[in-house]
């Protein structure tokens, strides 16, 4: 498999990568005219209800991640996530979330679970 990297909406990335928005919502303060990537596949974000009960609290990340990767399990044969799948099969991709702080976001969870599902059904 390519390149599977992680960043944050706005900030200077590889435009040579596939840039997929994997926010369950759209990023405040962005135009879609302005949008800096390719593809908004939100349906890989966590759940609204998963989301909301996670808040961004720091506390909660450990408890969050586990739960995000049982939904990203269930979904794994969904049309968003084997979409998601087919792109970097192709070439490297940039998951992006406008997450102020990246290493607490979903981004590196979903990272995550792409890297050790493609190994388990390689």
């Amino acid at each position: 498999m390519q390149a599977l990297m992680i960043g944050r909406v706005g900030a200077a990335v590889d435009t040579s990568a596939y840039r997929v928005l994997v926010d369950r919502l759209w990023p405040r303060g962005v135009s879609k005219t302005d949008a800096l990537w390719d593809i908004w596949l939100k349906e890989v974000a966590p759940s609204t209800d998963l989301r909301k009960w996670y808040g961004h609290e720091r506390t909660r990340y450990t408890e969050f991640r586990q739960r995000y990767f049982l939904e990203l399990e269930q979904r794994y044969q969904e049309p968003a996530m084997q979409q998601l799948l087919n792109i970097w099969r192709k070439g490297p991709v940039i998951l992006l979330t406008a997450t102020k702080s990246l290493e607490f976001s979903q981004a590196p969870i979903l990272r995550d679970f792409l890297l050790q599902a493609v190994n388990a059904h390689a």
